[in-house]
């Protein structure tokens, strides 16, 4: 995974990669692959969470989320 990626590009791919775990012709040896790989994902993923939750802190802190309420 490039770190480019996008959060909604690494979910669909997470997705896609749980959607291949789940079929029963998926050998174990796969499915370990499959399983770290969306490890992977989800880490990163959670990493974009954080840095977006610190975003949304500082607007908050910085008054602009009151600011931008005051005009609707």
């Amino acid at each position: 995974m490039k770190r480019g990626t996008t959060f909604e590009q690494a979910a669909a791919e997470l997705e896609a990669l749980l959607d291949v775990m789940a079929k029963e012709e998926t050998g174990l040896e796969e499915s370990i692959k499959l399983y770290a790989k969306a490890a992977e994902y989800i880490a990163y993923c959670d990493e974009l969470l954080q840095k977006a939750q610190l975003k949304v802190e500082e607007i908050e802190a910085g008054g602009a989320f009151a600011q931008s309420d005051a005009e609707f």
